[in-house]
Order: C-alpha cells, then sequence, then structure tokens
C-alpha cells in the first residue's frame, strides 16, 4: 500500500501534464501513486497520463474528479493537486515530516506563482497571508494542494460536488470538524498563473473577494452566480523554475 495517493482532475492537459508529472516523478519520496481523474479530453492527456504509469479513472468538474480518484486510491494519504503545478523534489518528504510533527490531519503549504511579474507576487503572497491568518477559525485552501489522511476524507464524504465554487475551502472547513488542520511552512508549490493571464488578474482577484463575501453572508455557492471554467486554459507553463527549488 503506497504511502500518498496522489490525485489530479485533468481536461485537455497535454501541455501542463508533463511537466506536473515529471516534478512528481522526480520525488526523493517515492512512496506514492498517481492517480489521473479524467473528464473527457479529446487531446493527448490520456495517453500522457498512461505513458507515465499513471491509473486513470472517469472524472468530471474538478470536485467529481478529486471523489473519483480517491475511490480507487490505495495510499494513507492524498494528495490533490492540479495538472499545472510544480514540485521541488523533497515537497512530498516535507509534507510527511511536517504532518507528522504537527500532528496534521489536513494540510495544504503557501504558493508561490510561477511568474516573474511584481503583481503576481503580490497576489500570491496576500492570498498565502489570509489563508494562513484564516486557518484556526474560518480554514481555506486551495484545491490544487490539498493534503489529507484517506481516512478523514472518508469521514465527510469527500468533496461537495453539488458546489459551483469553492468546494475545496468548504471541504477544508468540514474536514477540521474531525481532525487537525495546518498550513505547513517546509513544503511549497510553484503553480502557474495561466488563469490570471486568460481571464484576467483583476477579474479574477474580484471575483474570489466577492465569493469570499458570499460565503460569508449566504453559506456556500450552490448557484452559477461565479461561473467557473474548466480546462479552458492552454497556454504554455514557463520551463524556467527560479533558483531555490
Amino acid at each position: 500500500m503506497p504511502k500518498i495517493s496522489v490525485i489530479i482532475p485533468a481536461l485537455n492537459e497535454e501541455k501542463s501534464l508533463p511537466f506536473t508529472l515529471e516534478s512528481i516523478k522526480e520525488q526523493d519520496f517515492k512512496d506514492f501513486e498517481i492517480i489521473i481523474a479524467d473528464a473527457g479530453s479529446t487531446d493527448d492527456t490520456i495517453a500522457i497520463a498512461e505513458k507515465y504509469g499513471c491509473k486513470v479513472v472517469k472524472g468530471g468538474m474538478p470536485a467529481v474528479g478529486r471523489n473519483a480518484g480517491a475511490k480507487v486510491a490505495n495510499g494513507e494519504w492524498l494528495l490533490f493537486l492540479d495538472a499545472d503545478v510544480y514540485l521541488s523534489d523533497k515537497f512530498m518528504s516535507f509534507l510527511i515530516e511536517e504532518a507528522d510533527e504537527t500532528s496534521a490531519d489536513i494540510a495544504s503549504c503557501a504558493v508561490i506563482p510561477l511568474s516573474d511579474k511584481i503583481i503576481d507576487q503580490i497576489m500570491h503572497a496576500t492570498a498565502n497571508a489570509y489563508i494562513n491568518l484564516t486557518q484556526y477559525f474560518y480554514p481555506h485552501a486551495p484545491g490544487f494542494c490539498i493534503f489529507v489522511k484517506r481516512s478523514l476524507h472518508e469521514k465527510i464524504g469527500g468533496f461537495d460536488e453539488s458546489l459551483k465554487l469553492a468546494e475545496d475551502h468548504e471541504y477544508v472547513k468540514r474536514a477540521k470538524e474531525f481532525g487537525a488542520y495546518h498550513i505547513l511552512k517546509k513544503p511549497k508549490i510553484y503553480v502557474s498563473v495561466r488563469r490570471m493571464e486568460s481571464d484576467g488578474r483583476f477579474n479574477v482577484a474580484a471575483k474570489y473577494v466577492a465569493c469570499e463575501v458570499y460565503r460569508a453572508l449566504l453559506g456556500e455557492i450552490r448557484t452559477d452566480l461565479f461561473k467557473y471554467k474548466f480546462g479552458h486554459h492552454y497556454d504554455k507553463i514557463k520551463n524556467k523554475i527560479k533558483s531555490g527549488l
């Protein structure tokens, strides 16, 4: 039985997925399996996943894909990622070590943008500060980096597939009722800014601020007021990674 099951929802990710899978394969920690929950890709996503030895299951929207992957997972821990992230070579080792040190049952970590632009650095630093500040009383975690014990995932019934947005934050909020949640300090995850580039940085920021206000005043998002597009990004992820990985 692998220690970690990596679960990645994907749709038409032939350009980004190899980059992510290479960073997973280069981990110094080797006790893991990779599961791709494919939402009906029409490109070479599935062929690439199989080339890297991944298990492929039928997915859907991100919450659906994550749940589908978790159902066939064998790991003690589940690591939910997106198909456009990059992990440093000690990422999984740091997850296991610090989760053990902090007695975490579910965790996330700081996010670093794959961008040299100051605006991207500021926006992600602000998001990191907010997530870190609220972790104890109003927890958040990006869906592209959630590390959780499989037993806890099963106990809370997985992700709520009826939600239209912020299902990752709602998931962590429910999980915290039954287990310890921490923002880990050692691991760092590098993320693409392609959504910001295609949708506009102001638009993305305004959308998520509005989402937070909506959740605080009206509860979880079950309407189409905040539309979420899945698989509409095809920009090339930068191949140059900053030093210090």
